[in-house]
């Protein structure tokens, strides 16, 4: 939907579904579209478009619905690897893109920005998803699988309060990023471009060029050759699975979020059991933060997969059988439905 002359979107009092099969999704020539899709547009109470796809499992016993809650610059087609091997576990799968990314809306004309105006805007997709996709339509008990950006996500629905998961697994969770590890000046640099209207911009020496289809050598996210350039592949095909740097206005917002994951009382709220796997060589998440946020929580606990990048679920197979492994000991899918 097209924002208003002032930039913002007119307020719907419920969200708007659009149902649809197959609907929108890319298929690789080595990678089609895991089959059964079911997919379609929830457009927000602010009227942003946002894409999900479901799929039934395929193993057996069926033990409910993991959701794949995407980091920044990812799509769903990404995890088409992930939800085969979701649903042959006995899960059903439910994706989404956030808003600013792969088939979502956008908030500038520039598809290729990811730009957000408050973190909290998230929250409002998250709730649309939930609300009238996974709820109504898939099989519980609900299961969160979580990375990166959609990790701090997740952190903030559960301090929230919101109840919707069994389990949660965080992958390499924003809890504080490592390239800023004291955010105060850079958060005060930011605000003040915000505040002269340059929230919207790219961050200063950033581009649009996919980040995904930088040179592998240089790749921050995998050790894995394959399959960073069949994530790559996307962009060519569809300009919407491409994302650049991200805006200052991201930028800001994710720095006032981590800022507060890392108060020593923020995660005595959260009451869900929390499964972490990070990274032992993430350049882009602060490993260490990770674990001590990991300490704090009531039900929570923290695997390292020493010597993987941030992208656990697209690294090479010696690091996805970690995270499988404390996955699968985790989230047993109690109380099947037959």
């Amino acid at each position: 939907m097209p924002p208003c002359p002032d930039g913002r979107y007119p307020v719907l009092s419920r969200p708007i579904r659009d149902f649809g099969v197959l609907m929108d999704l890319v298929a690789l020539p080595d990678r089609p579209v895991p089959e059964g899709a079911r997919a379609g547009t929830v457009t927000t109470a602010d009227r942003v478009p946002i894409r999900y796809a479901r799929w039934e499992p395929t193993g057996a016993p069926r033990k409910g619905t993991v959701v794949i809650v995407q980091g920044r610059t990812e799509f769903i087609e990404k995890y088409f690897d992930v939800v085969d091997e979701l649903r042959a576990r006995g899960f059903g799968v439910l994706a989404f893109d956030w808003r600013g990314q792969g088939g979502s809306g956008r908030l500038t004309r520039d598809i290729r920005k990811g730009h957000v105006r408050r973190f909290s805007d998230y929250q409002i997709d998250f709730e649309a998803i939930m609300d009238t996709v996974a709820l109504p339509d898939c099989r519980p008990p609900f299961h969160a699988l979580a990375h990166s950006m959609g990790g701090a996500i997740m952190i903030e629905a559960l301090k929230a309060g919101r109840t919707w998961f069994d389990r949660v697994v965080l992958s390499s969770p924003m809890v504080r990023l490592a390239q800023v590890p004291r955010p105060t000046l850079p958060l005060a640099a930011l605000t003040a471009l915000s505040w002269l209207g340059l929230g919207s911009m790219v961050i200063p020496g950033g581009s649009l060029e996919p980040l995904s289809q930088r040179p592998f050598g240089t790749n921050p996210v995998t050790s894995d050759p394959a399959r960073y350039a069949r994530v790559g592949a996307y962009a060519d095909i569809d300009r919407r699975l491409g994302m650049g740097s991200p805006t200052i206005a991201w930028v800001r917002e994710s720095l006032k979020a981590t800022a507060a994951f890392g108060h020593p009382l923020y995660a005595a709220d959260i009451r869900q059991p929390i499964l972490i796997i990070a990274a032992g060589k993430d350049p882009l998440v602060s490993t260490p933060a990770v674990e001590e946020f990991g300490s704090r929580l009531r039900a929570g606990h923290t695997v390292v997969v020493p010597g993987a990048k941030h992208e656990l679920l697209f690294e090479r197979d010696i690091y996805r059988r970690q995270f499988w492994a404390a996955f699968d000991a985790f989230v047993p899918g109690e109380q099947p439905f037959l």
